[in-house]
C-alpha cells in the first residue's frame, strides 16, 4: 500500500482549522505546517525535541475553549512517549495529537525509527488510556480525522502513515522571540505579547 503525502495531509488537517492553536514537531513538521500557509497561531518547534505533545498539553489546559492540535513526528514522538500517559491522566478534551509517521528520523539522516519495526504508537496511547485512537492510511481517513478534530470532543492522537519523501524547506521565521510574541499576541492580545 502507498503511503500518503505529508503536505497533502497537513493541508488537509488545517483546512477550516478557524482559531486553534497549532504545535509542530521540530523539522518536517514545522516546514509543513508553514508549507500550508504561515498563521500568527502557529508555533513550530526549532528544537525541544519530544516536547511537542507536552507544549501542546499545557496549552489545551490553559486554553480550555480552544482546540489545540499537535502535529509532530514519530522520532520526535518516540522520544516523548511519557507524554501520553500524562495527557491520557489530564485528558483535556480539546488536544489533538497527530503524528507523521515516516518511519524515519528526518533530520538527521533518515535513519530509521521503530515504527519502521512494527512500534504501533497509537497503540501505545490507547494503552496510556487516550480513548480516541487511530492508525491513519488514506486520504479519506485524513478527511473524517479533520471532522474529529475540529468538531469533536476528547482528547485525541492520531498516527499518519506518510511517505518518507525528501521535500525543499518551507521555513517559519526563525527567531523564537518574535515567534513567541506573535503567538502570545494572536490568543491573548497584543498588551500580553510582551508580558
Amino acid at each position: 500500500m502507498s503511503k500518503l503525502l505529508r503536505r497533502e495531509v497537513v493541508k488537509e488537517l488545517l483546512a477550516g482549522r478557524g482559531d486553534a492553536l497549532v504545535i509542530a514537531g521540530l523539522g518536517a513538521p514545522a516546514w509543513d505546517i508553514t508549507n500550508a500557509g504561515d498563521h500568527a497561531l502557529n508555533f513550530p518547534l526549532w528544537g525541544a525535541m519530544g516536547g511537542a505533545a507536552m507544549i501542546g498539553l499545557g496549552l489545551a489546559l490553559a486554553q480550555p475553549e480552544k482546540k489545540v492540535l499537535v502535529i509532530t513526528g514519530d522520532g520526535e514522538m518516540l522520544m516523548g512517549l511519557g507524554a501520553l500517559a500524562t495527557i491520557a491522566v489530564q485528558a483535556p478534551r480539546n488536544l489533538s495529537i497527530v503524528v507523521l509517521d515516516n518511519e524515519r528520523y528526518g533530520e538527521t539522516g533518515m535513519q530509521e525509527t521503530h515504527t519502521g519495526h512494527g512500534v504501533d504508537l497509537a497503540k501505545m496511547a490507547k494503552a496510556a488510556g487516550i480513548a480516541q485512537t487511530f492508525m491513519v492510511r488514506t486520504q479519506a481517513e485524513v478527511s473524517r480525522l479533520n471532522k474529529r478534530i475540529y468538531s469533536g470532543a476528547g482528547s485525541l492522537f492520531a498516527q499518519i502513515k506518510v511517505d518518507p519523501e525528501k521535500l525543499p524547506l518551507v521555513l517559519p521565521p526563525r527567531d523564537g522571540a518574535l515567534l513567541k510574541n506573535r503567538f502570545r499576541a494572536a490568543l491573548l492580545g497584543a498588551d500580553a505579547a510582551h508580558q
